[in-house]
């Protein structure tokens, strides 16, 4: 595969804009399930953890509609800095393959383990 649509298929994944897989997507019709090569399981780890941060986000909105507002407010400051700390968590835990190919695939199974966490913590609180 070129380097380019590699590189450019990689940012669409990381940058969380994935949605219908355009026409010239080059991983259309991939089976996660059975992704061996490299830039393969970097967009299926990316996939996961945009399916885990849709679950997030609409545990999130559920809880922001059955709260008063100073909940809100409560809520909202706090997902704002568990975002900071999962990014930059992330960020220090995989900063060993920075560069290499693996690079992507940790930092989204990452993203993806913190997540689930997060959806478990909320879930805790009263948002089943």
């Amino acid at each position: 595969m070129n380097r380019c649509v590699a590189l450019a298929a990689l940012a669409i994944v990381l940058s969380g804009r994935l949605g219908a897989a355009p026409p010239d997507d080059p991983f259309k019709g991939v089976d996660c399930n059975k992704a061996q090569v490299q830039i393969e399981l970097d967009y299926c780890a990316g996939k996961a953890f945009q399916a885990e941060d849709k679950k997030l986000n609409a545990l999130y909105r559920k809880l922001m509609s059955s709260y008063d507002a100073k909940d809100q407010a409560l809520l909202k400051t706090a997902e704002k800095n568990w975002l900071a700390y999962r990014d930059s968590e992330c960020e220090f835990e995989t900063s060993d393959s920075e560069g290499g190919s693996i690079h992507p695939m940790e930092g989204s199974n990452c993203l993806a383990e913190k997540t689930k966490a997060r959806i478990k913590e909320l879930q805790a609180q009263g948002g089943q």
